[in-house]
């Protein structure tokens, strides 16, 4: 089994916290909302949305998948990180086993114009010696870098959430 690393940053002018705030502590509520010709619901299957709940994205009808359930390894409020595994759903395909994600909002310099760097590593766990595509990770990083667009156009055009 082998593990295909990826790194992406996202720089935005929203803070880290409101950034956190709403991609993280309540994107089962807010991305439904932004997303509603994609995404069905967002709901805990198994905890209470501390480490080691499980959370299930239910996608529309004509989005290309069912489903997919995400594990929470760490949420740490206090330095805006969160690790969390997708663990099944057919957007994992056949090749891959798991998808584990480790995403951080940190600050960005006065230099670079204040605001947020958001990263993000993903850690694709293949099936035995199957190797992901470079399209399919262009799509991947294409996809998360529309929904944090998204996410920072809702903070602009409404400051006072999450604030």
């Amino acid at each position: 089994m082998g593990v295909t690393s990826l790194s992406q940053e996202y720089t935005c002018p929203i803070s880290p916290s409101r950034m956190f705030k709403a991609l993280i502590v309540d994107s089962k509520n807010l991305i439904p909302k932004l997303l509603p010709e994609f995404i069905k619901s967002v709901h805990t299957v198994q905890g209470d949305g501390e480490p080691g709940s499980i959370e299930q994205v239910n996608f529309t009808e004509g989005s290309s998948y069912k489903y997919a359930k995400h594990r929470i390894d760490e949420i740490n409020e206090e330095n805006l990180v969160c690790k969390y595994t997708m663990i099944e759903g057919d957007a994992l395909g056949d090749t891959v086993e798991s998808i584990a994600y480790e995403v951080r909002f940190e600050a960005a310099s006065s230099s670079e114009g204040g605001g947020c760097i958001c990263k993000m590593t993903s850690d694709y766990r293949m099936i035995g010696d199957s190797e992901i595509k470079e399209e399919e990770i262009k799509a991947s990083k294409e996809r998360v870098m529309g929904i944090y667009k998204l996410v920072e156009n809702h903070l602009l055009n409404n400051p006072q959430v999450y604030a």
